[in-house]
C-alpha cells in the first residue's frame, strides 16, 4: 500500500490501528541497532534507511539524484514487510538469517529476494531483526553495492 508522507511520523499516522504499534516497535528496533552513518527518510513511499550523499556522493545508480538505499519497511495490505538489501547481496547473511529465523518464529519464513513478510503482527522477531540490522555498516554496504554495480 502506498501512503503519502514526507516523514516517518506522517507515514505511521496514516496506518490502520492494528499496524501502528508493530511498525513503531519495528522502527525503534532498527533505530536502536542500525550502525551510525545511515539516514532515516521516506524512500519509495515508505520509511527507509540510506547512505547519505555526504558518505556516498555517487548516489543510487538507477537514479543518481537519490541516496544509496539500504533498507525499508512498509505496511502492505496483508503483511508488514522488511526490505533488507544486505540479505539479497550477501549469501552468508542470508544463510545466517534463514537458519536463525526458526529459533524466533514457529511459522514458516515468508521471504522474497530481499523482502521478509510478517503476516502475524504478534510474531515479528524484533530481536532477530535488531541483530540483522546491526551486521552491515554503511561502509560494508557501499563495498557490497560497488562489487555488484561496478563489475
Amino acid at each position: 500500500m502506498q501512503y503519502k508522507a514526507e516523514t516517518v511520523e506522517e507515514y505511521i499516522a496514516q496506518l490502520p490501528e492494528d499496524r501502528i504499534e508493530p511498525i513503531k516497535k519495528l522502527r525503534q528496533t532498527i533505530l536502536d541497532n542500525i550502525p551510525d552513518g545511515f539516514n532515516e527518510q521516506i524512500n519509495y513511499g515508505m520509511p527507509g534507511y540510506v547512505v547519505p550523499f555526504e558518505t556516498y556522493p555517487d548516489g543510487y545508480h538507477c537514479d543518481p539524484k537519490l541516496p544509496l538505499p539500504f533498507m525499508n519497511f512498509a505496511s502492505q495490505k496483508n503483511f508488514i514487510a522488511l526490505y533488507h538489501s544486505g540479505i539479497y547481496s550477501d549469501p552468508k547473511l542470508m544463510d545466517w538469517f534463514t537458519s536463525e529465523y526458526p529459533k524466533y518464529v514457529k511459522t514458516k519464513l515468508d521471504m522474497g529476494k530481499s523482502c521478509v513478510r510478517f503476516k502475524k503482527m504478534d510474531q515479528i522477531p524484533y530481536q532477530l531483526i535488531g541483530e540483522l540490522v546491526s551486521k552491515i555498516t554503511p561502509e560494508d554496504w557501499i563495498s557490497m553495492y560497488e562489487s555488484v554495480i561496478k563489475k
